[in-house]
């Protein structure tokens, strides 16, 4: 799903709309504006006609009127093919996994996570937490690997249901934490949007992430 405004969709979805109807506007107004000039000077007093400068001045202020609007309708169409230009990137991402360290969703395969230990530690753990944020999994892994396979068992090596996880990868030294690393996993991204100048993708465990959060982009089976 792409969410966008629905002002801007309708006017991207018509673009000429905007454009014909200023045309149109600022052509009624010119001619309504000759048609007064034309009675002024009709009926202008013989023995004090008007000062031809005074015509000029007003001609003058009707032209600078007709730029700005010419001006506001470049401007428009500008801000209409940029919002083009948005909407396909965001359409880009939509249907695409992304890997980023956020809530992910498990079915029934194995879950690749990534994360890198400490690099003096001499132990590391894979944290696996459910929804509730509950620790469900602790599984010791190799201080010097990246990638890790986490098959969707508990502790006790009982199934867990589908559902939302979350990892982390805890580093030691001597008995001692040494930190506690936010792990990502790929997820699918059902939905994109334009947030204060920066794409947000939701993801299909419902978090929400920035786009500078993903490291890494692959096709969606």
């Amino acid at each position: 799903m792409i969410t966008t405004p629905t002002s801007a969709a309708s006017q991207a979805a018509n673009p000429s709309a905007v454009s014909n109807n200023q045309r149109s506007a600022l052509a009624s107004d010119f001619e309504t504006f000759l048609r007064m000039l034309t009675v002024q000077a009709r009926n202008q007093d013989p023995l004090e006609p008007l000062d031809s400068s005074e015509y000029a001045s007003q001609l003058a202020q009707f032209s600078m009127v007709e730029q700005q609007v010419k001006a506001n309708e470049l401007l428009s169409g500008l801000a209409l093919t940029l919002g083009a230009v948005n909407l396909n990137q965001l359409a880009g991402w939509v249907g695409m996994d992304v890997q980023v360290a956020a809530p992910f969703r498990f079915e029934t395969h194995p879950i690749p996570i990534f994360a890198e230990a400490e690099p003096t530690a001499d132990r590391a753990e894979l944290v696996i937490r459910d929804d509730q944020d509950t620790v469900v999994d602790r599984i010791p892994v190799p201080s010097d690997k990246s990638e890790f396979e986490w098959a969707g068992v508990s502790s006790t090596g009982d199934p867990l249901p589908a559902g939302n996880y979350s990892a982390s990868l805890e580093s030691f030294k001597g008995g001692k934490l040494l930190s506690d690393t936010p792990a990502s996993a790929f997820s699918r991204v059902v939905e994109a949007q334009v947030s204060e100048d920066a794409v947000v993708l939701k993801l299909d465990s419902g978090a929400e992430v920035s786009v500078d959060k993903v490291t890494q982009i692959r096709t969606g089976a």
